[in-house]
C-alpha cells in the first residue's frame, strides 16, 4: 500500500510539473528515505489518483502507524512539508524560472509561482476550501465575508509540547527570509516546501511569497530581507508603487505601523498584495479636490465607510510626493470635536494604511486615514470596532479588512447556525454575546424566516455588522459633521 501511495504521489508531481521524468527516481528515493524504507517494489497504478493533499495525509498516517513520527499536529505538518520538499527545485532555480517567464509577461511569472506554491502544498488548498466565503451587498459595493476555517486548531499534545519547548530566536519571526526551507518545530510552522522570489524595490532586497492561507486570489506577501519594524514613510509609497510598476496586475498595500490599527505583525516590515479587486478599489469618488503644488495629481475622497483619499497620476513620483505631503499633514492633525488627536504626549496616534495599484494608464495611491487613540468608553480603540459588533468582529482592522474583506473567526460557523435555528424557533439557545442581536433579528425576520431563506438572512446581517465595523474604524464619519471635518483637513493641505 505505501509503495502505491508513493508512486501515486510521484505521478501527481509529474502531472503538476513539480518534477520532470528525469527526476522521478531521485524524488522517489528521497521520499523512501523519509519513510525509512530501504527498498521499493514496483506497483501498477490504474484509475483516478487522489490529489496531493489526500495522498500526503495517507502517507503521514503510515508514518505515524510505523512509529516514524509522533501523532502530533505540528510533527505531522513538518513531515508532510519535508515530503513535498523532495519535489521542489532550490530557490535559485525557482527564481530563474520565474524571471524567464517574467520576460514573457509578469502575469506568466506570478501564475507559475502561484501554481508551484499550491501544487507543492505550501498553500494548503484543501484546508482553504473549508472556509465559508460569500459576498454581502451594501451601498458601497459587495463586501467579501470569510469565516476562516482553514487553520486547524492545535491538538493538546502540540500545545503542551510548545510550552515545554526550548525557546529559539531562529527564525526571528514568521516573515524572516530564514523561513525559506526551514523544517519547522513545535510552535513554528513547517516551511521545508517554502520558496521566495527575490524582488528589487528602490534598490533594496525584498522577497515575494504567497500567504499559506490565501484569503483571495494570489494573496501575496512582500517582505523585507532585513528584520526591521513596520514603518510608514514616503519610502513606503515608493516601494509600493515600484512593485505595481513591475507587476501591474497586482495591487500592494501596507498595514499601518502602530498598534490597534496595525492589523498584523509589526516587528517585520512587509506588505500584502495580490491579483484581486476589492470593493474599495471599485469605489468611486465622493468628491474631488486639488492640492496646490501638485497639478498633475487627481485627488478625491473615496465613497467608502472608512476615510480614504485617492491620488491618481501617470507618474509615480508625483504620487509619492503628494502622498508624503498628505501623510505629514495627517500625522500632525487634530480635531478635538471629532475625537481626533495627533498624539498623547510622545505617543503618536495618526498614521495611514496605504495601497497602490495600476488602473489603466494611471497609477493610484490610496491613503486610508487611521487613528489608534483609546478612551474609557472605547478601551480597544475609538476608531476600532465598538463593543456592539464584537460578537462578530473584535480583532484589529488591518489592510485586508480596510479594503472590504472580513476575516471572521471560526467560532462563527456553529454560532451562526444556532442563530439561524433561533430564528426558525428550533432552539432557544444562542451564545450570550449573540443574544441581543438574535432577538433583534427574530423581531425583524421571525414571521418570514424559513429553511430556504434563513441562511441568506443571517449572512446579510453579518455583512451589515462588518459594514458597521468599517464605519467604526473611519476617522471622519459619513455624516454632515464628519464630512465637514474631512473638508477641514483637506483645506489644511
Amino acid at each position: 500500500m505505501i509503495f502505491q501511495l508513493v508512486q501515486q504521489l510521484i505521478q501527481q508531481a509529474l502531472a503538476t510539473q513539480l518534477i520532470e521524468r528525469e527526476d522521478e527516481v531521485y524524488a522517489r528515493n528521497q521520499v523512501l528515505a523519509l519513510l525509512q524504507l530501504e527498498e521499493y517494489k514496483e506497483v501498477e497504478i490504474g484509475g483516478s489518483i487522489p490529489e496531493i493533499p489526500d495522498l500526503l495525509e495517507q502517507i503521514v498516517d503510515y508514518a505515524v502507524e510505523q512509529g516514524i513520527i509522533e501523532d502530533i499536529f505540528d510533527v505531522k505538518d513538518i513531515f508532510s512539508s519535508k515530503i513535498m520538499n523532495c519535489f521542489i527545485a532550490r530557490p535559485s532555480s525557482v527564481n530563474q524560472q520565474f524571471y524567464e517567464k517574467y520576460q514573457q509577461s509578469p502575469e506568466q511569472a506570478t501564475e507559475y509561482f502561484y501554481q508551484l506554491s499550491k501544487n507543492s502544498n505550501y498553500i494548503q488548498m484543501k484546508r482553504i476550501r473549508q472556509n465559508i466565503e460569500y459576498k454581502a451587498a451594501t451601498e458601497y459595493g459587495e463586501l467579501d465575508i470569510t469565516i476562516n476555517l482553514s487553520k486547524p486548531e492545535k491538538d493538546p499534545k502540540s500545545i503542551e509540547l510548545e510550552k515545554l519547548a526550548k525557546k529559539s530566536s531562529y527564525p526571528k519571526c514568521l516573515l524572516c527570509i530564514e523561513n525559506e526551507g526551514y523544517a519547522g518545530r513545535i510552535g513554528h510552522p513547517a516551511r521545508s516546501n517554502h520558496r521566495m522570489i527575490r524582488v528589487n524595490l528602490t534598490d533594496e532586497n525584498w522577497h515575494l511569497q504567497y500567504s499559506p492561507y490565501v484569503y483571495y486570489n494570489e494573496h501575496c506577501i512582500v517582505l523585507s530581507e532585513t528584520h526591521t519594524d513596520m514603518k510608514i514613510s514616503p519610502v513606503t509609497f515608493e516601494r509600493l508603487l515600484a512593485f505595481v510598476e513591475q507587476f501591474p496586475h497586482y495591487f500592494l498595500g501596507s498595514n499601518a505601523d502602530i498598534p490597534i490599527v496595525g492589523g498584523s505583525i509589526l516587528s517585520h516590515e512587509h506588505y500584502q498584495g495580490g491579483n484581486y479587486q476589492f470593493a474599495m478599489a471599485k469605489a468611486g469618488a465622493d468628491w474631488s479636490f486639488t492640492i496646490d503644488g501638485f497639478p498633475n495629481v487627481e485627488c478625491s475622497v473615496v465613497k467608502w465607510p472608512m476615510s480614504v483619499i485617492r491620488l491618481r497620476s501617470s507618474e509615480t513620483g508625483n504620487l509619492v510626493e503628494a502622498g508624503a505631503h498628505i501623510f505629514e499633514s495627517w500625522k500632525a492633525y487634530s480635531d478635538e470635536a471629532l475625537g481626533i488627536l495627533a498624539g498623547t504626549g510622545e505617543t503618536p496616534h495618526n498614521t495611514v494604511t496605504p495601497i497602490a495599484r495600476k488602473n489603466g494608464d494611471l497609477f493610484e495611491l490610496d491613503l486610508v486615514l487611521r487613528n489608534n487613540r483609546t478612551s474609557d468608553e472605547h478601551p480597544l480603540g475609538i476608531f476600532h470596532p465598538h463593543a456592539d459588533v464584537h460578537h462578530i468582529k473584535k480583532e484589529n482592522i488591518g489592510l485586508i479588512e480596510v479594503m472590504g474583506l472580513a476575516v471572521l473567526p471560526a467560532r462563527l460557523k456553529g454560532e451562526l447556525e444556532e442563530v439561524a435555528n433561533f430564528l426558525l424557533g428550533k432552539t432557544d439557545v444562542v451564545a450570550d454575546y449573540h443574544l441581543e442581536w438574535a432577538n433583534e433579528l427574530k423581531a425583524h425576520y421571525g414571521m418570514i424566516a424559513n429553511e430556504s431563506n434563513v441562511q441568506a438572512m443571517v449572512r446579510e446581517e453579518v455583512g451589515k455588522k462588518f459594514l458597521r465595523v468599517l464605519e467604526d474604524a473611519g476617522v471622519f464619519k459619513r455624516n454632515e459633521e464628519g464630512e465637514a471635518g474631512f473638508r477641514r483637513f483637506i483645506d489644511t493641505l
